[in-house]
């Protein structure tokens, strides 16, 4: 009996002891993530100015698909022609879009600013499902999309953080409401296909699909070395490493945890702002900022 119970023990150790590390790893990779993107507004405020906004968009998106071919390029029996529409259009509202709205945005407003419009996805996602797939809404989720929006417009009010910093607040808020509902076209998981394959996949559609437009918007003048490293950064760090770390997050930790990195992403954002560009955030910021982070997290307590 004491054998076994010795026995039961240490296989109780083993079994706990890479949990234990699996845990700390997982927070880890939420807190990195949330560095990462968060410094995706930082490169995009500094490249965008120089480069242009299409042009910029798809120098991130071909680049990250170029990072995720090693991982695509195994499976790609996977990937059925059937499923090309379907990718197309996740790689149209998840990135193509998105990037292009933020980088417009990022030349008319504070970086911070673009970063908090940013964690509006989960508000969207949560509208579009009630909206589209009949989800009930409930009272403390309808109570956190009005308390979302009133920090919005807080945010566009917010005059000292540029002159046209309405019209980035609008173009940053398209943005998440595409990330949402991209959530939602992706709530179906598409057979047999790794969800770092469709990553991949739809970031090279996209490329595609604004190759044209950024050719004919590309700057007639020289851009500068410091645009094109944000602009590799923004493609490499914050596209394809990205993309790659956090598919494999959700795999190992599922949604719930992973949305974390949506909390995360506008404080990154705001920091590396304020200490490497000198963005300082104004009271009406923290305010709206402030209320849209609160009712994305009174939101998601209610699951």
């Amino acid at each position: 009996m004491v054998a076994q119970a010795l026995s039961a023990h240490n296989r109780r150790r083993m079994a706990q002891t890479p949990a234990h590390r699996s845990d700390w790893q997982s927070s880890f990779e939420i807190l990195l993530l949330g560095g990462i993107w968060g410094a995706s507004f930082l490169f995009q405020r500094v490249a965008a100015p120089e480069l242009g906004a299409l042009p910029l968009a798809t120098v991130r998106v071909a680049l990250g698909a170029l990072v995720l071919l090693p991982a695509v390029w195994p499976v790609r029996h996977s990937l059925r022609l059937a499923l090309l529409p379907r990718i197309a259009l996740i790689g149209l509202l998840n990135s193509a879009l998105p990037f292009l709205l933020f980088a417009w945005g990022a030349q008319h407003a504070p970086a911070g600013v673009m970063a908090i419009t940013n964690s509006l996805t989960p508000l969207f996602a949560a509208l579009v499902a009630v909206v589209f797939f009949r989800e009930q809404v409930g009272w403390r989720r309808a109570l956190a999309l009005c308390v979302g929006f009133a920090g919005v417009v807080l945010l566009a009010w917010d005059k000292a953080a540029g002159a046209q910093v309405d019209l980035a607040v609008l173009a940053g808020c398209v943005a998440a409401l595409c990330y949402g509902l991209a959530v939602n076209l992706l709530r179906g998981p598409i057979a047999g296909v790794p969800p770092v394959a469709i990553a991949g996949c739809s970031l090279a559609v996209s490329a595609l699909v604004l190759l044209p437009f950024a050719v004919a918007d590309w700057p007639a003048t020289s851009v500068s070395t410091t645009a094109w490293v944000c602009s590799a950064l923004l493609g490499v760090l914050c596209s394809g490493i990205a993309f790659g770390l956090y598919y494999r997050l959700l795999q190992r930790v599922g949604t719930t945890r992973a949305v974390l990195t949506t909390y995360l992403v506008p404080l990154f954002g705001v920091c590396w702002a304020w200490l490497l560009l000198g963005e300082a955030p104004t009271i009406i910021m923290l305010a709206a900022g402030g209320l849209i982070l609160g009712s994305v997290v009174f939101g998601q307590r209610s699951k």
